[in-house]
C-alpha cells in the first residue's frame, strides 16, 4: 500500500509517522475520529506511545504491522494514535486511568473509550497472541467488540465510574502549610531508601531522578548535614561509570534495568540530559570538585553535538533501537574493539570497561549473554591508574584517545532513529541548564546554544496572537502550550538572563509569566492546571504538584514566581507561589519524596534568601570579580542582577530597586539584601559572600 494508508500520514510527529503504513486504519486524536465512532457505534481503541519506546516498536511490530490483528481492530474499533510527548495532556490523563485501574502504568499505554472520551478498559503492552496469563491481542480485541454489543450499558456504567474515580478531588486540610518539617521528612525518606553500594535509591529499574540531587544539595546547604552532599556524589560517580552513561559517545541513557547502573534502556532523552547536566552543576559548586562539571561538559557535548536542530532548539530524543535491535549502536565485542585498537589500547579498554568475551549484555527473551558488552567503568579511574601503575592524568589521556577511535569506529554503524520534534518545555530545561554551565563553568559557547534555542523559540513557537506553542517540527509549531512549556521556558530565560545579564530575557520571563497566571491559575484552589482555562476540553482538567520524569510544572511555576518576584520586587508573585504551596501541602507531607522540587522551592521561600546587584560595566575586571565569585560558590537562595552605570539603564524598568544603585569610587559594587534588610554597599568579593554566606569561599 502507499504512504497514505492511514491518516496519520498527514501528521507531523514522527511517532505518529511510524505508523502511517500499518494496515490499522489509525486516525489522530481529534474531534472528527470521535465523531466517526459515534456514527459507526464503535468503541475507541486509543493508544499511546513515543517514538524512541522500545515496547512500542515491539508492540508495532507484533501486532500493528500485522494484517489479522488489523483487520480485528479496524472491525471492532476506531483507533487513534497519540504521541504522548506531543500530547503530555491525554498522557496524563489516561495513565492515571491505566495506574487506577490496573496497579500499573507505562508505554505503549493502551485504553478502550466509549466515544465519548471515558475509559473502561486499560493495559500497557498487549502481546499479539495471549500467553503468561497476559491476554494477547487477537482474543482481546474479538472479546471487547462483543461485549460492546451485548454488554454495553455495563461498560457504560463502568466507565462513568471510573470517570468519576479520577474527577475526585485529592482529600485537603484546610488551612495546611509547609514548613521545615516537610522537608526533614522528604529528607529522611531519601536516606531510608538509599542504595549505599550502588548510589540512588531503592532497586532496579533505576532512575536518575535528578530533581533528588538539587533537593538533597539544598537540603546540605540548609542543615549542614552532610548526608545529602554525599548521597549525590556518591550516585553521581556510580551513574558517570556505570554503562547508563554512553562511555563512547557522552551523554545519559533512560534507566538502568538493574540496581548497579550496568545495563539501560538505551533511549537518550532530551530532558534527561538537561536535569542531570543541571545537578552536575551544582554538585560542582557545592563541593568545589571539578569531575561534576567534568560530567556536565559532556552531556552538553552529546547534546550540542546529536540534539541541536540547524534551526537552534533542540530535538526531543534518540531511540534506544537501530536496525530492529535494542542498543544495537552501543554495544561491542570483545573482538570489534580489538579491530578498531592496537593491542595496547584494547588491552586498556577490556581492562577499565568491563569487556569479556562472553559479554555482559544479555537477551531479553531468553537472559543468555550475547557476547556483546556495555561499556562501563567497573572500578574508579584512580583504581584503575594505580592496578596498572601509570599515573591517573596518563591513565586518562590514554582512554581519551581509545574512546574518541571508537566513537570514529562507531560512527560507521546504523544510528538510531532521532525524535527531531522541537518541544517548548524541553528546551526550556536545556536552555536553564547551559545557561547555568556557561555561568559555572565560564563557556561562552554554552551561553550562545541557550540563547540560540530561546531566539528560536521566542520568535517561532508563537501563535498568530502572541501564545507560546507546544510543538515545532519541519517548519511548523503547532498544538497549544501547557503550563510546563510556560514555567520551564521562564525558567530557561530566568538563568539566561543571570548568564549574560540580556534584559531582553528578563523581560520576557516576566510577560510568559504574567500570561501564564491569567491562563492556567486555579484562583480558587491555589495551584496551576496543566492545560489553559481555554483548551481542549477533556474528562479531566489535572493540576498535578508530584514530580516525574521531570520536576511539576506547579513545582517550577512556584520556583519561577519567588525568583521573578525578588528580582522584579513584586509581591503579589510570592503571593501566588503562597497559595501554590497551600494547595499542595496535604499531598506533599502525604509523600513527600514524590515533591521534591515542590520542597526545593519551599527552601527558597523559607529562605533566608539574598538579591545581590552588581553595579558596574559588565566586562569591567572588577565586575567579572564579583560574579565571578558568586558563580564558584552554591547560593542556591540567591538571585544575581546587573545594573550597568548610566541614568537610564533597561534593567531600572523591570526593577526598579535597581535604579539608584551606582557604583562607589568607580569600582564595581555589590548591593546584598537578605530578608527585607539591605547592607551597605561594598567593593570587595570577599566581603560580599560573607555576608551572602560565610561559609562561602
Amino acid at each position: 500500500m502507499g504512504k497514505e494508508r492511514n491518516r496519520l500520514a498527514f501528521e507531523v510527529s514522527p511517532y505518529l509517522l511510524q505508523h502511517k503504513d500499518n494496515p490499522v486504519d489509525w486516525r489522530p486524536w481529534g474531534e472528527e475520529a470521535f465523531r466517526a465512532a459515534k456514527r459507526e457505534d464503535k468503541p475507541v481503541f486509543l493508544s499511546i506511545g513515543y517514538s524512541t519506546c522500545h515496547w512500542c516498536h515491539v508492540m508495532a511490530r507484533e501486532s500493528f504491522e500485522d494484517e489479522e490483528v488489523a483487520r480485528l481492530l479496524n472491525a471492532n474499533f476506531v483507533c487513534i494514535k497519540v504521541d504522548r510527548e506531543e500530547r503530555p495532556d491525554l498522557d496524563a490523563i489516561y495513565m492515571e486511568v491505566c495506574q487506577m485501574m490496573t496497579g500499573g502504568g507505562g508505554w505503549p499505554l493502551n485504553l478502550i473509550l466509549t466515544p465519548d472520551k471515558k475509559p473502561f478498559f486499560a493495559a500497557t503492552y498487549i502481546p499479539k497472541e495471549s500467553r503468561g496469563g497476559r491476554i494477547g491481542m487477537l482474543d482481546l480485541v474479538p472479546r471487547i467488540g462483543q461485549l460492546w454489543r451485548s454488554q454495553r450499558e455495563e461498560l457504560l456504567s463502568s466507565a462513568e465510574e471510573i470517570v468519576a474515580a479520577i474527577k475526585k478531588p485529592p482529600s485537603e486540610i484546610p488551612g495546611m502549610s509547609l514548613d521545615e518539617s516537610a522537608i526533614k521528612s522528604a529528607y529522611q525518606s531519601l536516606v531510608a531508601r538509599f542504595d549505599p553500594a550502588n548510589g540512588g535509591f531503592g532497586g532496579a529499574p533505576k532512575f536518575p531522578s535528578p530533581t533528588t540531587f538539587l533537593f538533597l544539595l539544598r537540603h546540605w546547604k540548609r542543615t549542614g548535614e552532610p548526608g545529602g552532599r554525599q548521597m549525590t556524589e556518591i550516585t553521581l560517580n556510580a551513574m558517570r561509570r556505570g554503562g547508563i552513561f554512553d562511555q563512547v559517545g557522552y551523554g545519559f541513557h533512560r534507566y538502568s534495568t538493574d540496581a548497579g547502573w550496568l545495563l539501560p534502556h538505551f533511549e537518550k532523552m532530551l530532558y534527561d540530559q538537561a536535569m542531570i547536566a543541571l545537578a552536575c552543576l551544582e554538585a560542582h559548586q557545592a563541593t568545589g570538585d571539578a569531575r561534576y562539571g567534568r560530567i556536565a561538559s559532556e552531556v552538553f557535548a552529546y547534546v550540542l553535538r546529536d540534539l541541536r536542530s540547524p534551526e537552534g532548539g533542540f530535538c526531543s530524543a534518540e531511540d534506544a533501537d537501530s536496525e530492529g535491535e535494542e542498543g544495537k549502536f552501543y554495544l561491542w565485542t570483545e573482538e570489534e574493539i580489538r579491530a578498531v585498537l592496537d593491542e595496547e589500547e584494547a588491552d586498556l579498554v577490556v581492562s577499565a570497561f568491563g569487556v569479556g568475551r562472553e559479554g555482559n549484555y544479555r537477551e531479553e527473551a531468553t537472559g543468555r549473554f550475547t557476547g556483546k558488552n556495555v561499556l562501563h567503568m567497573k572500578r574508579p579511574i584512580e583504581e584503575v591508574a594505580k592496578e596498572l601503575g601509570v599515573g591517573e592524568s596518563r591513565l586518562k589521556e590514554r582512554i581519551e584517545a581509545a574512546r574518541k577511535r571508537l566513537f570514529s569506529a562507531r560512527e560507521e554503524r546504523v544510528r538510531p532513529k532521532k525524535d527531531d520534534k522541537i518541544l517548548t518545555d524541553w528546551n526550556g530545561l536545556m536552555i536553564a541548564s547551559l545557561a547555568k554551565g556557561a555561568r559555572v563553568l565560564g563557556e561562552e559557547e554554552l551561553e550562545e546554544a541557550a540563547s540560540g534555542a530561546a531566539d528560536f523559540i521566542l520568535e517561532r513557537m508563537r501563535d498568530d496572537k502572541g501564545r507560546l506553542l507546544h510543538r515545532y517540527r519541519e517548519g511548523t509549531a503547532g498544538i497549544l502550550g501547557n503550563l510546563d512549556d510556560s514555567a520551564f521556558l521562564i525558567w530557561g530565560l530566568v538563568e539566561l538572563y543571570e548568564a549574560g545579564f540580556e534584559v531582553r530575557y528578563l523581560r520576557a520571563a516576566q510577560d510568559l509569566c504574567r500570561d501564564m497566571v491569567i491562563r492556567f491559575l486555579d484562583e480558587e484552589g491555589g495551584g496551576f492546571y496543566f492545560t489553559p482555562v481555554d483548551g481542549e476540553e477533556l474528562i479531566l482538567r489535572r493540576k498535578e504538584g508530584h514530580d516525574g520524569a521531570h520536576p511539576s510544572g506547579n513545582a517550577v511555576a512556584v520556583f519561577d514566581l519567588l525568583r521573578l518576584s525578588r528580582m522584579t520586587g513584586d509581591p503579589k508573585l510570592e503571593e501566588i507561589a503562597s497559595k501554590t504551596f497551600e494547595a499542595f501541602a496535604a499531598r506533599a507531607r502525604a509523600v513527600p519524596q514524590a515533591h521534591l522540587h515542590l520542597l526545593s522551592a519551599l527552601d527558597l521561600a523559607l529562605g533566608p534568601a539574598s538579591e545581590v546587584v552588581i553595579a558596574g560595566p559588565r566586562d569591567s575586571p572588577d565586575t567579572k570579580k564579583m560574579l565571578e565569585a558568586l558563580r564558584s560558590n552554591f547560593l542556591p537562595r540567591t538571585a544575581v542582577l546587573l545594573r550597568p552605570p548610566g541614568e537610564e539603564v533597561e534593567i531600572a524598568g523591570i526593577a526598579e530597586f535597581t535604579e539608584e544603585m551606582e557604583m562607589a569610587e568607580g569600582k564595581a559594587t555589590a548591593y546584598v539584601c537578605s530578608g527585607c534588610v539591605c547592607q551597605r554597599p561594598t567593593t570587595d568579593p570577599a566581603e560580599m559572600l560573607e555576608r551572602l554566606d560565610p561559609s562561602a569561599k
